[in-house]
């Protein structure tokens, strides 16, 4: 059996999917139906169990990892993902305790660990290379990821299974409509698009023009097969960023959605004052440590990863 925390999310039932495509249905999914809304992201998926998430919890605390049958991996995605949520108390509960519990079981075990990490620790520096010396975290969210990623550093010496965190960049892709305000911006773009509204970019900040902040965006397709990758490799271990390697520009975004459409102004809009020192305008993943590990395949870019998705949301 694989579990997949956070496995009606975005990113999580994309990569149950992705296991499906290769045969792999032995799936406990770990998840939080609150928002109800996500249950149509397994629709598609074939799993052989759910577990709420606090039941999961639970459970491996009463028992252990005893499930049917023998655990082959723990993809934990399961957080609270939202980068404007500023209560401390619940990010760290979710994103930090939740994640040292689990962490220490799979070690116990030796069951392999492959975590959800996040570019958000580098904050607003301009290095982003998996080192202590280049984070620094400029929202709580991005504190919970650091400190765990503290944590994990501290266990891997001494780690006799696998253990990696993959830090995601900006991740986008099909699955994601139940996430609102934090869905992609190409998602938040098109939906401006298809009610006859202009395609809403930010006006400049610091030193970048309007629409020309820039991130490093991730096709989700892609993410996965990082994923994969790492079950089938279970030697590598370590924190790992999950990017393209390259930044591409909002505006690019928004003429990738207006292309497929033929369509769309581009307009800009004032750049919100409780942002400004919170908001990362650049990103852009070094992939050295990933090559280095053995990871080969390319990554999508902004061009190709939109045109995708649009294709796919028009089918939907």
């Amino acid at each position: 059996m694989i579990i997949v925390t956070g496995g009606a999310g975005f990113i999580g039932s994309n990569l149950i999917r992705a296991l499906n495509e290769e045969g792999r249905t032995e799936i406990l999914v770990v998840d939080h139906l609150k928002n109800g809304l996500k249950y149509k992201n397994l629709v598609d998926c074939t799993v052989q169990d759910f577990m709420d998430k606090q039941e999961f919890l639970t459970h491996i605390q009463q028992h252990g990892t005893h499930f049917e049958g023998a655990i082959e991996a723990v993809f934990h995605l399961g957080a609270c993902s939202a980068t404007t949520e500023w209560d401390g108390q619940y990010l760290m509960a979710n994103n930090y305790t939740y994640s040292k519990i689990l962490l220490n079981h799979c070690l116990l075990r030796r069951i392999p660990f492959i975590y959800a990490s996040s570019a958000s620790v580098y904050g607003r520096g301009t290095t982003f290379v998996e080192d202590a010396i280049h984070e620094a975290p400029i929202n709580v969210y991005g504190y919970s990821k650091y400190l765990f990623d503290e944590y994990v550093r501290h266990h891997l010496p001494h780690a006799r299974s696998q253990v990696v965190g993959l830090r995601y960049f900006n991740v986008y892709g099909p699955r994601e409509e139940h996430k609102g305000s934090m869905a992609s911006v190409a998602f938040h773009l098109r939906n401006q698009l298809l009610a006859g509204e202009p395609l809403r970019l930010f006006a400049g900040s610091g030193r970048y023009d309007a629409g020309e902040q820039q991130r490093d965006f991730v096709y989700v397709s892609d993410a996965c097969a990082v994923n994969l990758w790492f079950l089938k490799n279970p030697q590598c271990s370590g924190i790992f960023n999950l990017g393209t390697g390259r930044a591409q520009s909002f505006n690019e975004v928004a003429r990738s959605v207006s292309r497929h459409y033929g369509r769309g102004e581009i307009v800009y809009i004032p750049f919100p004052d409780q942002l400004k020192t919170h908001y990362q305008s650049y990103t852009q993943a070094d992939l050295s440590n990933l090559r280095s590990a053995g990871y080969k395949d390319t990554f999508q870019s902004v061009e190709e990863g939109v045109s995708r998705y649009m294709i796919w949301l028009d089918r939907c």
